[in-house]
């Protein structure tokens, strides 16, 4: 009599938390994602007339409404869309460059790449009277040329994260130092306006300026949600990275431009909105766990602060605050906390 032994296949501990992590990373993007969308409807809503959902809605669907037409397509649909996606933008490219650094400072509004891009359009608006998308053009490819500095500066012999911190903090006092120069050369008139751009604002949207900052963040956004993988391998050192089969230095060069655009493109729209970058990959990590570079939800986060953010300045307050006034407030305790932590923890965040 021959016997069968059944066999009961044991769980795979490795297989059963790899897909905990999955679902978890999954369930955090959805709450975000209505989290966001809800944020936006509340933009839409608020201001000092309210209407009716089904008046937005149809307002947003191009039918004339008197009053509401104006007040939601030209007032409130333009400010939202440009929080949204300032906000993934700084939110991405922020997560990008501390997952790359392995290092939660290294933010692209701490190392110099928004300073380089605020230089830029003070200098147009102070110094040349210009405005629109001259100023635009002129801080993404000032932006664009700081950061390449920077790199460049940080990899000579070999690349080293913390020599790029370093770097790009000493750029950003000096670029710092240059802004304060222009605004005391600067003529009286001029300066308030220099001061609202460099505050980070919504104020002002218009329509025109959304398509191009869609089509950005939707180009070089998809380019860091497809290199997470590779960003995440990136996180090991260089050379568990080239072990593994990756080629460094262009995915690295691929991540930087990416992230840098992003930055410089969101900045030359709405200003620098402080510490956006630097707070929402932190925040997405804890709410995602590990397991994941989180750069998507990290571009969710960074959207939702931006709109919080923006409808708590706009509302809550009897004086209206520019947004990055409200992210500003929010974002220094983290960083002073953080810095004690580091220092506490010998360096590790």
């Amino acid at each position: 009599m021959i016997k069968h032994k059944l066999s009961i296949k044991q769980p795979n501990p490795v297989q059963e938390g790899f897909y905990r992590r999955r679902v978890r990373i999954a369930v955090v993007t959805l709450l975000l994602l209505i989290l966001t969308l809800f944020l936006c409807g509340t933009m839409l809503y608020l201001g000092n007339t309210r209407y009716s959902l089904g008046e937005i809605i149809r307002v947003l669907l191009g039918e004339q409404i008197k009053g509401a037409t104006f007040a939601i397509g030209t007032l409130r649909l333009p400010r939202m869309l440009a929080g949204l996606l300032a906000g993934m933008a700084f939110g991405m490219a922020g997560r990008t460059f501390q997952t790359m650094l392995r290092n939660p400072l290294a933010s692209p509004d701490i190392i110099g790449v928004a300073s380089g891009s605020s230089l830029a359009a003070v200098f147009c608006i102070i110094i040349l009277k210009i405005s629109g998308h001259l100023v635009s053009l002129a801080a993404v490819t000032t932006g664009l040329a700081v950061a390449f500095l920077i790199y460049m500066l940080s990899r000579r012999g070999s690349f080293s994260g913390g020599r790029l911190i370093l770097i790009g903090i000493g750029v950003q006092a000096m670029l710092n130092s240059l802004i304060s120069f222009l605004l005391l050369r600067a003529n009286q008139y001029d300066v308030p306006a220099a001061l609202r751009w460099l505050s980070g604002s919504l104020n002002g949207m218009q329509m025109k300026s959304m398509p191009g900052l869609f089509l950005v963040v939707l180009s070089f956004g998809s380019v860091l949600v497809l290199l997470s993988r590779q960003l995440k391998i990136l996180e090991l050192g260089d050379q568990s990275a080239i072990t593994l089969g990756l080629r460094t230095d262009r995915i690295r060069l691929a991540l930087v431009f990416s992230a840098v655009f992003l930055i410089a493109y969101a900045t030359a729209v709405t200003g620098p909105i402080a510490f956006v970058a630097f707070l929402a990959g932190p925040i997405a990590g804890r709410l995602a766990g590990p397991g994941s570079s989180n750069i998507l939800p990290a571009g969710l986060t960074g959207a939702a602060l931006v709109l919080l953010a923006d409808s708590i300045g706009q509302f809550v307050f009897d004086i209206r605050f520019p947004v990055g006034i409200i992210t500003g407030i929010l974002g220094a305790p983290y960083l002073l906390y953080l810095l004690i932590r580091m220092n506490r923890t010998g360096g590790a965040a």
